[in-house]
């Protein structure tokens, strides 16, 4: 517990990906890629609880045998293409009822560490907010983007005077790393985001989300690397 807080980690993994077939339990590292988001969840000192929700005989299987605890399987409707995040997270909640907060760790965000987990949580709570979100600076800025238009002509996606690099305010993004919320306040909202949710900043190095085959080799390139 935090501040009195009883805090579930839910890891997600529904099986079928198309992107990279048996993506959740590919081999990364020596140790499916579930493994890295079990361990760090599991060494969390705050999480009270890790759970796994999955419609997959293969994932529950690999991540029971990696500790993590699997106290339902997921219902076929919420496995699908259509269905989203914030309804397996309901769910969730409705299954495994009693605490506070969630804290919601999707395992294509293997090098995710506890501490991010901890501090996230610890400015959630600390800031009584009602969630918090990880998030990293972006490469990319929005105020030098452009849509092509009429004739080929440049149209500003946010129209700006800055012309320097060194002019531009830091712009960050959702990494997809942590996401957590209080509980009831997530059952009636229904998103992780509001105006009330804050951020935590992680380093971009340890932010790589794992969507597809390009993603999988910086995985690992990174990780001979040692970086």
């Amino acid at each position: 517990m935090y501040q009195g807080k009883k805090i579930l980690g839910l890891i997600t993994a529904r099986g079928g990906s198309k992107g990279i077939p048996r993506k959740n339990v590919i081999d990364v590292g020596g140790k499916p890629l579930i493994a890295w988001t079990i361990e760090a969840a599991k060494e969390s000192k705050l999480l009270d609880r890790v759970v796994l929700s999955s419609d997959n005989d293969e994932i529950i299987q690999v991540a029971a045998s990696w500790g993590c605890e699997v106290p339902f399987k997921r219902a076929a409707d919420l496995s699908g293409d259509a269905a989203s995040s914030a309804d397996v997270v309901k769910d969730c909640l409705q299954r495994v009822p009693g605490y506070d907060y969630v804290v919601l760790l999707q395992p294509t965000s293997p090098l995710r560490r506890a501490c991010d987990i901890d501090q996230a949580i610890k400015i959630c709570i600390d800031n009584k907010a009602p969630a918090c979100v990880s998030m990293c600076e972006s490469n990319e800025s929005p105020f030098w983007m452009y849509s092509i238009g009429h004739e080929n002509r440049l149209e500003p996606v946010v129209p700006s005077n800055y012309n320097r690099r060194q002019e531009l305010p830091k712009i960050f993004s959702l990494n997809g790393a942590v996401y957590i919320a209080n509980a009831q306040w997530f059952i009636r909202h229904g998103s992780f985001i509001s105006d009330e949710t804050l951020g935590y900043e992680m380093p971009r190095k340890f932010s790589l989300d794992i969507d597809d085959l390009e993603d999988l080799r910086l995985l690992r390139l990174a990780l001979q690397l040692g970086d």
